[in-house]
């Protein structure tokens, strides 16, 4: 079949290499760049991740089997342990916090056990069951830790109230709380090892970019190209004058071509409930730091409009290759003007100095108790049609790079 892939992030590179093989595939991308969010460029010769900082990991064997057999892992590859940490009451402690209460006064942390102890007697829910974030959160962690911390940072990042927030999205990026695990882990002091990324794989040379840069290899990508319109010939799909048989759509399901939107419309699908879909975009001040062997420091504190910091540089030592000192990301939730940023920068630890800034409108979805529905009728209808969504933004998926990859295995099983 000839195949038409519009974007050329990961999911659209990965499901181009997963059926170039046996199919015709053309991607189009209409930016100059290709890569999405995980693309980078050098600063000074500094490695600068211009949306976060992306790095690969797996549970999945199969995702895993297929992204080394286009790297090396022991030559191009560094292995890291994930050394996150906290800015809580002017301290820097551990994370994830439940694991740190031992640091935190002992009021505080009587109050917090105490909370816990009444949260064990209660029926125990599955993620899924809860309301909203703010329930799953308050139900799990408690009222104060929900006050102290998890409130305040994930108001910063998704910048709306959590009890609007669905949970689908959740799976996989937060550890489940269990009291005796909890308990257990203060007193013993243990590491947390069962987040998604507790250890991780990044490119020894140019992060992310390096894997967009070996994806692409083989792969016919026309830049420079919006697609305004899909039209039918026949069984086939008409986009740019030629001829193809299927469409892979990994741009943003709010602005599909009018044609297909015209699809959905026909059959029922609420179009006007896709086009409103949330958002949210973040701004990165890259910057030069002290030294530290930190990885990522999260900041739900108020001094600052900052969430967090991603310590690049501490990925791999050719990301500072331009500088006698490491480097980070800076990431702010929304459009934040550089000037404020390089203000908010000096209330940071490490002496922060910027060298460069991004600001991307669309980093994080945000999903309500219809999204995941409003998508699966939305499939159901344009894949009569030979129109498939894919990606974080087509599938309206908070998806990391592996779970990007995952989701472009399953839909290549529907081209076998």
């Amino acid at each position: 079949m000839k195949i038409a892939i519009v974007g050329s992030g990961v999911s659209g590179l990965s499901i181009g290499q997963l059926l170039n093989k046996k199919h015709e595939v053309v991607l189009f991308e209409r930016k100059k760049d290709i890569g999405g969010l995980v693309k980078c460029k050098r600063v000074n010769d500094c490695l600068f991740h211009k949306v976060g900082g992306h790095v690969f990991n797996s549970k999945n064997q199969k995702v895993l089997n297929w992204f080394w057999s286009y790297f090396d892992r022991d030559s191009e590859f560094v292995k890291a342990k994930r050394n996150a940490k906290i800015i809580f009451d002017n301290a820097v402690i551990g994370y994830p916090i439940e694991n740190y209460l031992y640091l935190l006064e002992k009021d505080i942390v009587k109050t917090i056990i105490d909370e816990l102890l009444v949260l064990q007697k209660l029926p125990i829910l599955a993620p899924f069951e809860h309301d909203n974030f703010e329930h799953f959160l308050k139900n799990n962690f408690g009222e104060t830790l929900y006050q102290l911390y998890f409130k305040p940072y994930n108001n910063k990042i998704w910048q709306t109230d959590l009890n609007t927030v669905a949970l689908e999205w959740l799976e996989g990026k937060l550890p489940m709380p269990n009291l005796n695990e909890i308990i257990q882990n203060n007193i013993i002091r243990a590491d947390e090892d069962d987040m998604v990324h507790s250890t991780f794989y990044y490119p020894k040379e140019n992060g992310s970019q390096f894997i967009v840069d070996r994806l692409k290899k083989d792969l016919n990508i026309i830049t420079n190209t919006t697609i305004n319109e899909v039209s039918r010939f026949g069984e086939k799909l008409i986009i740019n004058d030629e001829e193809f048989d299927k469409l892979i759509y990994c741009g943003d399901v709010r602005k599909l071509p009018g044609t297909i939107k015209d699809l959905l419309r026909a059959d029922g699908v609420d179009v006007s409930y896709l086009e409103q879909l949330r958002s949210n975009g973040t701004s990165n001040l890259f910057c030069e730091t002290d030294d530290n062997d930190i990885s990522w420091l999260y900041i739900p504190e108020s001094f600052t409009k900052a969430h967090r910091i991603i310590y690049t540089g501490n990925f791999s030592a050719t990301n500072n290759r331009g500088s006698e000192r490491k480097t980070c990301v800076v990431e702010f939730s929304g459009e934040v003007d550089y000037d404020v940023m390089v203000k908010e920068a000096e209330k940071l630890p490490g002496n922060l100095a910027p060298i460069d800034y991004n600001y991307e409108p669309n980093s994080y979805v945000v999903q309500d108790k219809q999204t995941r529905e409003a998508i699966a009728d939305a499939k159901q209808v344009l894949e009569k049609s030979g129109i498939y969504l894919l990606g974080r933004f087509a599938e309206w998926e908070y998806y990391n790079m592996d779970k990007a990859i995952e989701a472009a295995f399953d839909l290549s099983t529907k081209f076998l």
